[in-house]
């Protein structure tokens, strides 16, 4: 087996910031993570020379994680789908644009974004709206930094929730080689895709989008039925996905060298990632491995 890049969102929190980023990171065994450049609830950001950029990545480099495989998150506020609020419209794309930069100051190449919603405009209206906003924002932002889309659940009026759907926002886009997707295990689930046979899945996935197009994989379990539409979260090995086909999706040949995130909630106000990468790596399930958090 190649080598495994997995590891988990982390915070960028004062004092140390993107040093402590990488720290939390190497604290659970993890080849890679995913961050926020900022709050994911808001709009404001620390200036990049206030975050100890150059310190973390120095990190990085002496303890020989692969910078290409870390993974920027835009926050959850951004609704570049949205065309009923102009203002709120232009705010989006602005916003993609500095995170895009931002992404690009940090020295990391991919960035995870929402699709966005519809908010009862339709989908092909914000389809449409979708690809105007991300082209205008790769026309603008100057860096070489990839957008993963992410596949969605199908909450509320989400957009992204099928394959075709994925496919239909990179066709119509004139920026289709900055564009691929973060395939999120709990939401495929949640919208109706059957992991049992994850072979099938992504031989699905390759005759609608291709292969060639994911850049990253969000490892999550789920509290849902499959089908369910509602995007919660659950523990490995704990919610309905189950532990033996997520060890399947991290273990595929086919994903070999693509980033693995998980996404997982804290138990006990405790981070289960070390103990997840562990099992993961290992492919042996603890069924009480959270009681010894």
């Amino acid at each position: 087996m190649s080598k495994l890049y997995i590891g988990s969102h982390v915070g960028l929190n004062a004092p140390d910031f993107y040093l402590g980023s990488v720290r939390e990171a190497l604290s659970y065994g993890a080849t890679t993570f995913m961050f926020y450049t900022g709050a994911p609830q808001n709009s404001f950001r620390k200036p990049l020379d206030q975050l100890k950029v150059e310190e973390g990545r120095k990190l990085i480099k002496e303890s020989g994680l692969d910078e290409s495989k870390i993974i920027v998150h835009a926050p959850y506020i951004i609704n570049a789908c949205n065309i009923t609020k102009p203002d709120l419209y232009e705010m989006s794309i602005n916003f993609i644009v500095n995170e895009l930069q931002r992404t690009a100051g940090f020295g990391v190449s991919i960035m995870v974004l929402h699709p966005g919603a519809h908010v009862g405009q339709g989908r092909e209206i914000a389809i449409d709206a979708l690809v105007k906003a991300l082209d205008e924002a790769l026309d603008r932002d100057g860096t070489n930094v990839k957008i993963a889309l992410e596949t969605m659940a199908g909450k509320g009026t989400e957009v992204g929730v099928t394959f075709e759907e994925i496919a239909q926002i990179i066709n119509l886009s004139k920026h289709k080689e900055r564009l691929g997707v973060c395939f999120d295990t709990c939401h495929t689930h949640d919208s109706g895709y059957d992991l049992s046979d994850f072979d099938a899945v992504l031989d699905e996935f390759d005759r609608i989008i291709g292969l060639d197009r994911l850049l990253v994989v969000h490892l999550n379990d789920s509290k849902n039925i499959r089908g369910a539409h509602k995007d919660r979260h659950e523990n490995i090995g704990y919610g309905e996905i189950g532990f033996d086909i997520l060890y399947k999706v991290v273990t595929s040949p086919r994903l070999e060298n693509i980033p693995i995130i998980l996404e997982t909630p804290y138990y006990n106000e405790k981070p289960p990632y070390k103990q997840e990468i562990e099992m993961l790596r290992s492919g042996k399930f603890d069924p009480l491995w959270r009681d010894k958090l």
